[in-house]
């Protein structure tokens, strides 16, 4: 697929993969930083002591720094295997400044496996719209890296969204527990998107979702009488904005509620990311929930 990619093509992705590296290790840097220092390294290689471990796995020198105990953890345990799946349906095509949706979403999720694969978790890649539109599963070697952002560097933005029809056939094929992290803007029938997540709760896959948003959509700021157009349908229609904000931002409200307090009843951590969050702050997101897993 890559074997006759131009020059250009390469030194794109180079950045790309330069970019989704800094973010990382600029994180890493403000982790040392922050009240979570030591868990750059800790949390993939120990988890916290429970009542009932044998005190013979307790590793004392991570007592000495932390007066906290941790036992060590064996191979298979610290080997995560994580399942990024990510919406590039039209809808995430949407830019109100500098960056798109699926432009931020596809650098985070390279950001994220480089981080994952640093840690030596296995990572895999589901990518849909109006379905799966390709599946890589889990690795965890260290040259899966480039195979990985060379697809999210390519993915561009089509179709329609069927986020709860995508989720419902990704649960159906992950027999093995695992961590999935879902990035889309959840721009589907929150009825349908609550149901598709029982189905990973009923699998006991962990679930970290981020709900990707931008600063329009959440604001509806315009003034003037505009033409709208739905990116997925290609349906217009003209309004007068002030007309139909407050209806139109409580919509978007019930709608994000229902989801969220859907992920709280099931277990589920939910993020929601606006396109001018930092990648660094969203980061820290994960490694929250990442805490909590050991």
């Amino acid at each position: 697929m890559f074997r006759n990619a131009s020059d250009d093509f390469y030194s794109k992705l180079d950045k790309f993969q330069l970019k989704a590296r800094l973010i990382v290790e600029g994180f890493i840097i403000g982790l040392h930083k922050s009240p979570y220092h030591g868990f750059s390294v800790e949390f993939s290689e120990h988890r916290q002591y429970n009542h009932g471990d044998s005190i013979r796995n307790i590793d004392w020198k991570v007592f000495a720094k932390t007066e906290k105990y941790y036992i060590r953890r064996f191979e298979e345990e610290t080997n995560l295997r994580t399942y990024i799946l990510l919406d590039h349906s039209k809808s995430m095509d949407y830019s109100s400044g500098k960056i798109s949706k699926l432009d931020y979403a596809r650098t985070f999720a390279a950001a994220l496996t480089y981080l994952m694969l640093k840690q030596q978790d296995a990572v895999g890649l589901i990518t849909y719209n109006d379905q799966i539109t390709n599946t890589i599963r889990p690795k965890s070697r260290k040259n899966y890296l480039t195979f990985i952002h060379q697809h999210l560097y390519n993915l561009e933005a089509a179709e329609t969204t069927s986020t709860a029809s995508a989720l419902g056939n990704v649960a159906g094929q992950i027999k093995k527990r695992s961590l999935i992290v879902i990035i889309s803007d959840f721009l589907d029938d929150s009825d349908e998107i609550v149901r598709s997540l029982k189905y990973f709760h009923h699998m006991k896959h962990e679930v970290i979702l981020f709900h990707i948003q931008d600063y329009d959509e959440l604001n509806f700021p315009f003034k003037k009488e505009t033409e709208f157009q739905d990116m997925e349908t290609g349906e217009k229609i003209i309004m007068n904005p002030w007309q139909f904000r407050k209806e139109y931002k409580q919509a978007l409200q019930d709608h994000s509620t229902k989801i969220k307090n859907a992920c709280y009843d099931l277990g589920i951590e939910y993020n929601p990311i606006n396109t001018d969050t930092s990648y660094e702050e969203n980061f820290m997101l994960y490694l929250r929930k990442r805490s909590k897993l050991m």
